[in-house]
């Protein structure tokens, strides 16, 4: 015959330890969430770029792109540009920050004198930090 012993007390001992398994799952949920938004918080604008094979460079939290797309329509950001407008909208965009390095994004079918056009307007208005975007390949360039 078995017995046992009874102490009349049912209660669990106490646990010291943290359980992380939920924090891991909200913590994954957020990396899928972000991952799903990031592509959304880019320029939509098309363009057809080159690529480059140059190292990638870090880019600033919030970039000012400028689109110049291949019926040579100009776009700061979304906001299309009128022909000579383009010093008037950079400076509400960037509050006449003219230290702020600005993107230029140009289609590869864009003739070489449209692109300096674009360029001496941005000189002209007081921005001299100009960045060339193109495509990022990994080995030799195409």
């Amino acid at each position: 015959m078995a017995g046992g012993l009874h102490h009349g007390d049912d209660d669990l001992g106490e646990n010291h330890e943290i359980n992380v398994t939920p924090f891991i799952d909200v913590i994954l949920v957020l990396l899928i969430i972000f991952m799903v938004a990031a592509p959304l918080a880019t320029v939509s604008v098309p363009v057809d770029l080159p690529a480059s094979s140059a190292q990638p460079q870090p880019h600033p939290d919030k970039p000012v792109y400028i689109s110049i797309q291949a019926d040579l329509s100009v776009s700061v950001g979304e906001e299309k540009v009128p022909e000579q407008g383009l010093g008037a909208v950079l400076d509400k965009v960037t509050a006449k920050d003219y230290q702020q390095r600005l993107f230029l994004r140009a289609d590869k079918g864009v003739p070489y004198g449209e692109l300096m056009k674009v360029m001496d307007q941005l000189r002209t208005a007081g921005y001299l930090k100009i960045g060339l975007v193109g495509l990022e390949t990994v080995g030799s360039a195409q």
